[in-house]
């Protein structure tokens, strides 16, 4: 039987390999061993994304849930995305939100997310305290879910007017449809699709119907795997205002303006900063991680607010929001993963992709002036990024002379300073930098560069990659 580990937000594996009925059941079990260990009355919302057998997997999670007495909340609806179930654990005073998605990995992938009380990432210890009691095997008298509702143990619900009714709320939805702009939206045959279509019927929709592989492809809104939805842009020659593109299951989010410019999560980060502080009047702590734009702290240090700068990955963002008991306003990483005030401290790329609509709708400027604004305060920028496909030999090898500080310059580029939070990052002048960060899982090196601008960022980035590989 196999060791089931979770990784940084959740459990994946290759369906029908490891990921199967029989290893959900373990994990579905070990999750109401937690449960009842931590919660007087508990209880838990079950969901899945459009994703391959997504159904099937959540009806065995909520039947070994309810089998253990626990109260089951099941989504009705399937295009259910991530951030539904984290708003939805909230509403319903669930215990914990657990869906069934494997994010924007390949479709060959599904996964087992797990989302806490407050409506987000549940902790590490927490996620420790599952793993350590998921059994080597299961063997469990199970229900039909129909018998599990008569018996009034699960109760179907409907995140999606849910959510619905919450954008409404928090948004001017009337300016952004009545703005006369026109507006374009890539689903990925993602999650994210029923509530745009409830919330703008009459933009323009690419991928928005039910295809459980993806066509293939892995929907994660990176530039390389848009290329339609950035010609149809183009194409439109100015018409489309905007296109906004979320992952499989909705919580990461990509841009475009209307030339078809890919607007990256750095840009976008900087965009909602500038929004909610000069227009909407707010203010907090921001939160960004090692990854990001060093621009995010000038901007910060012009408008006065605390940036504080945390590992990779969202759940040390999450940390903060929850328990730091600080104000806060806006935080995000680099992977397009971006949480905001008056939300959930959760991830979720429509409701970024509203804030920036409305932003737009409101101030009655293009994304590509809403962006020189931001670069009127803290300059250009561009920042890029290698993947290095390197032997784990020569991967540990290059840390090692990261640690001991052998590269104290990359061909002419001289290091005037290093920072070593999460990776190895290296400061030249003219405010760019270089960051050298292994992969956890594989023999991979990411590589990432700041320059004023996108060819000068590839030129560090083709500098620092031949100084690493000779």
């Amino acid at each position: 039987m196999i060791k089931i580990k979770f990784g940084t937000d959740g459990w994946r594996a290759i369906i029908a390999d490891d990921f199967t009925l029989e290893n959900v059941k373990r994990v579905a079990y070990a999750t109401a061993l937690w449960l009842k260990d931590n919660f007087e009355n508990p209880s838990a919302l079950v969901g899945c994304d459009p994703r391959f057998a997504g159904p099937m997997f959540a009806d065995a999670t909520t039947c070994v849930l309810a089998s253990q007495g626990i109260k089951v909340h099941r989504a009705e609806n399937l295009f259910v995305s991530t951030p539904m179930i984290s708003l939805g654990t909230v509403r319903t005073g669930s215990s914990a939100g657990i869906i069934i998605t494997a994010s924007h990995n390949p479709p060959a992938y599904n996964g087992y997310k797990i989302k806490a009380f407050y409506g987000g990432p549940a902790t590490p210890d927490d996620i420790e305290k599952v793993e350590s009691q998921i059994p080597d095997t299961i063997d469990l008298q199970l229900k039909t879910v129909a018998d599990y509702v008569t018996e009034g143990l699960v109760e179907y619900i409907n995140l999606e007017d849910m959510y619905v009714e919450h954008a409404e709320k928090s948004f001017d939805i009337a300016a952004i449809r009545d703005s006369g702009l026109q507006w374009a939206y890539d689903a990925m045959y993602g999650a994210g699709q029923n509530v745009m279509r409830r919330l703008f019927p009459d933009i323009t929709f690419l991928h928005a119907d039910y295809n459980p592989g993806f066509d293939g492809q892995a929907p994660e809104p990176i530039q390389r795997n848009l290329q339609e939805f950035e010609q149809l842009i183009k194409l439109s020659e100015g018409e489309i205002a905007s296109g906004l593109v979320t992952d499989g299951d909705a919580d990461r989010i990509g841009l475009y303006d209307a030339d078809g410019n890919f607007v990256d999560s750095h840009h976008i980060l900087l965009l909602l900063i500038h929004y909610m502080y000069k227009v909407k009047g707010e203010r907090g702590e921001v939160y960004s991680t090692f990854s990001c734009t060093s621009k995010i702290q000038k901007l910060c240090d012009a408008y006065g607010l605390n940036n504080t700068v945390t590992k990779i990955g969202f759940k040390y963002i999450c940390d903060l929001i929850v328990n730091s008991g600080k104000q806060f306003m806006v935080g995000g990483e680099e992977s397009g993963g971006i949480a905001v005030n008056g939300h959930i401290p959760e991830r979720d790329g429509v409701w970024i992709g509203l804030m920036i609509w409305e932003f737009m709708a409101k101030s009655g400027r293009s994304l590509k002036e809403l962006v020189q604004e931001i670069y009127d305060v803290v300059g250009k920028f561009a920042v890029e990024r290698y993947d290095l496909h390197v032997t784990e030999e020569k991967k540990q090898e290059i840390i090692s002379n990261c640690k001991s500080g052998k590269y104290q310059s990359f061909g002419n580029l001289k290091v005037d300073r290093t920072e070593d939070l999460d990776g190895f990052k290296f400061f030249f002048e003219n405010e760019s930098w270089v960051m050298v960060r292994p992969s956890g899982t594989e023999p991979v090196l990411r590589v990432y560069a700041e320059a004023p601008t996108t060819a000068e960022s590839f030129k560090i980035l083709d500098t620092v990659k031949a100084d690493l590989l000779k």
